[in-house]
């Protein structure tokens, strides 16, 4: 049986993994899309599909990855062509490459808003605040100002390279170890306040009284597509982290756990939010994109300390959202390290620079230049354009053929043999199986078509 080599590292401990994979999908997916999506669907309704969609469908999808990952210990691309040699299977491992550092290159703006709002809550913008057009304005002057909103994609990127140029042990696990539990205390005191704000009860009942009258078909299509993005499935993350998998972790105990801490952490997200959104006149639930950062400065301007508070929120945001920028990263630097013999100092230099590059265009595509905020024919900015190719489109497609894959190329009899080793007696295996083979393809299929007639 192969091992991590040392020289494309390993997990420390299954702890470290469990803390590093969830890192990887805890991050602007849960806070920001996550309340989004939810508030866009309908609330209650939406979340009680969404936490369905995760348990049987995103849980077996991330079950395979983390399958194909440990069983060839290899990148995206190798694995597929360990798993299926001289075939043209290895394409599927290219495109989550692709994905990866594409994604990585927009998700570094937004990520980057982040840091900027650490600044302009610690420098009193947000005190005092008369109306929700005041924080309005104060984003949009942000995210409008284009060398602002280059520094600030530049440091976060900066950050990005530098806990993946630590290795897996030394950067990425021990960051994750320290950095993912204090986010998510930060989060509970969030969610108290909120709940306790006057006037909340509002936000409570959008959030978990379902109207079941107001769930339509696109509802179950944006529940999966948000367990696929949230998850970091179909662009080889999982994959990736696996592969520093040892035969000894149970694969299937650990994607429930991650699993549970993302799913955990987005719903405490939307009583973060949710509440707080009621109880200001002028904000609704179909705010969008933009609604964390339009909803959280209100709520800490309620509250005792909340200039510190406030800051230490956006800090453990950004760092919610670093946790998920270095697998992306990781996903990428780890294929030139295994197939073209790269150092990790020149594949995370090259690489990080090179998906610095790609994200410019997305950073001044929000108010600085007027041709990137609207493209013609799409009628779309340039990050939402990046952000339905890559993080709808390319996702879709990646989580489809690795269950196509894992289901009847390589087979389930394979890859439960994998999981067994470290879980013989695992009564999820068959059921598993069932999933994997038959359910996963067909959801996700069906979001695929629906993709496909939303933009034609």
């Amino acid at each position: 049986m192969t091992t991590p080599s040392s020289g494309r590292g390993a997990w420390g401990s299954r702890l470290g993994f469990v803390l590093a994979a969830a890192g990887s999908a805890i991050g602007l997916g849960n806070v920001w899309r996550f309340p989004t999506m939810a508030g866009k669907s309908g609330g209650a309704a939406f979340v009680l599909i969404y936490l369905l969609c995760v348990l049987f469908i995103g849980l077996p999808v991330l079950l395979a990855e983390l399958t194909v990952g440990r069983r060839t210990q290899k990148n995206p691309v190798g694995a597929f062509e360990r798993l299926a040699p001289e075939t043209g299977w290895r394409w599927v491992g290219a495109l989550g490459v692709l994905t990866g550092v594409v994604i990585l290159s927009y998700y570094s703006v937004v990520a980057g808003w982040t840091i900027g709002y650490i600044v302009e809550t610690l420098s009193g913008t947000f005190n005092n605040i008369q109306s929700p057009d005041a924080v309005t304005r104060a984003f949009t002057g942000l995210i409008g100002n284009p060398v602002v909103a280059l520094a600030l994609h530049a440091l976060f990127m900066a950050l990005t390279m530098f806990v993946v140029l630590g290795g897996v042990q030394g950067g990425i696990e021990r960051w994750t170890k320290i950095l993912m539990p204090v986010l998510f205390l930060i989060l509970i005191l969030l969610v108290i306040r909120s709940v306790t704000l006057d006037g909340a009860e509002k936000g409570l009942s959008f959030y978990l009284k379902p109207d079941f009258s107001q769930v339509t078909g696109t509802t179950f299509l944006n529940a999966m597509g948000q367990a696929f993005f949230s998850l970091s499935l179909g662009m080889g993350a999982m994959i990736t982290y696996g592969s520093y998998l040892s035969r000894r972790d149970d694969l299937v105990s650990s994607a429930v756990w991650v699993s549970l801490a993302d799913t955990l952490i987005a719903v405490l997200a939307g009583f973060a939010i949710f509440p707080a959104l009621f109880t200001i006149p002028g904000l609704e639930p179909t705010e969008g994109a933009g609604l964390v950062f339009l909803v959280l400065p209100n709520i800490f301007d309620k509250i005792p300390g909340g200039l510190f508070f406030g800051a230490g929120f956006f800090l453990l945001l950004a760092i919610a959202a670093l946790t998920s920028s270095i697998s992306l990263l990781e996903v990428v630097v780890a294929y030139f390290i295994d197939e073209k013999g790269w150092t990790r100092r020149r594949a995370v230099i090259v690489l990080g620079s090179v998906a610095f590059l790609l994200g410019v265009p997305s950073a001044l595509g929000n108010g600085a230049v007027a041709a990137l905020s609207r493209l013609p024919v799409v009628n779309q900015s340039f990050l939402d354009f990046m952000d339905m190719l890559f993080g709808n489109f390319s996702l879709t497609i990646g989580a489809l053929l690795l269950s196509l894959f894992v289901g009847w190329r390589w087979g389930t009899g394979r890859a439960l043999e994998e999981i067994r080793l470290s879980n013989p007696e695992t009564w999820f295996g068959r059921l598993w199986a069932l999933l994997i083979r038959f359910l996963c393809p067909l959801a996700i299929g069906a979001i695929l078509v629906n993709l496909i007639l939303e933009t034609i």
